[in-house]
């Protein structure tokens, strides 16, 4: 399982926060039913995205992405002593196992120049800030926050109805120190960054392409949890704001990177968690790519 992959001219890391069951197949993907999970279950435990009681196997993790001038962390993940009750795996947890996978890809927080966020979930903020001295300040001290303006703005009139813990604990408080870059769709680093509208899953999800002139890779976030849904786009999570869009992204996404060279880094999948985007039937695999 190799943690590190190079193309083009960048060099891509992975921060292994958690690789762990997280919830029933039948229960997180809206439409699967019974025997559609019946046919896929043999290639899935293969790829070590099922175990045996039936439960997708997610991974959490970061991207670091060095292009020739930066260095960006993508999704910073679930992060420590953070209140998620519903989440126990994620609940005020206080390990070092984020800090140990960045020291050992050979970097320190102070080494980030941005960090871009595909969303605003728990599990994508989480360390965008730590505590220190009782009150939430940003990890990596050095960098620019990035935050889509759409998905910005729709975090804060919900969190305006009823407080959202993750956009107070890991995105406010990157606001209140002014690192934040809330950014439009037009969104771009030089000529190797830039920001690819996918919603569905939250209403301003985004990924990021990179790549000089072209999209050497990019990081697709939410758009999909698990390698089930590339074989079959229409399966959407329940956690999926507007699941139709969501299906509707994601197979426009699919059909876009298809038969390319572009590496599809994944939030969730198991690792390797990334892979070339490849054909198959009326649908698609990610076939893997280890390094």
């Amino acid at each position: 399982m190799s943690l590190k992959l190079t193309v083009g001219d960048l060099t891509i890391h992975r921060i292994i926060e958690q690789e762990t069951t997280f919830l029933p197949a039948l229960e997180l993907l809206s439409g699967l039913t019974p025997d559609l999970l019946a046919e896929n279950k043999p290639w899935m435990r293969e790829v070590g995205a099922i175990d045996e009681n039936d439960w997708l196997i997610l991974c959490f993790q970061s991207y670091i992405v060095k292009t020739p001038h930066h260095t960006i962390l993508v999704d910073s993940c679930i992060g420590n002593d953070k209140p998620r009750p519903l989440r126990p795996k994620w609940n005020m947890k206080t390990d070092d196992t984020y800090m140990r996978a960045l020291a050992a890809a050979g970097f320190s927080p102070g080494d980030i120049d941005f960090v871009m966020c595909t969303h605003l979930h728990a599990d994508h903020v989480g360390w965008n800030t730590r505590v220190e001295g009782g009150r939430w300040v940003p990890t990596f001290p050095n960098a620019r926050y990035v935050f889509a303006k759409n998905e910005f703005d729709y975090w804060t009139e919900q969190h305006a109805k009823a407080p959202v813990p993750p956009f107070a604990d890991s995105v406010l408080p990157i606001v209140e120190t002014d690192k934040a870059e809330i950014v439009r769709h037009d969104y771009a680093i030089g000529d190797h960054v830039r920001i690819l509208p996918t919603p569905g899953h939250t209403p301003g999800h985004v990924a990021f392409a990179f790549g000089r002139g072209k999209d050497d890779a990019v990081i697709s976030g939410d758009l999909m949890h698990s390698p089930l849904q590339t074989r079959h786009p229409e399966l959407s999570a329940k956690f999926d704001v507007d699941q139709a869009a969501a299906a509707a992204t994601r197979r426009n996404f699919l059909e876009r990177y298809c038969d390319s060279d572009t590496l599809c880094c994944t939030a969730h999948f198991p690792s390797p968690s990334s892979g070339k985007i490849r054909r198959w039937g009326n649908g698609f695999s990610c076939e893997a790519v280890a390094g």
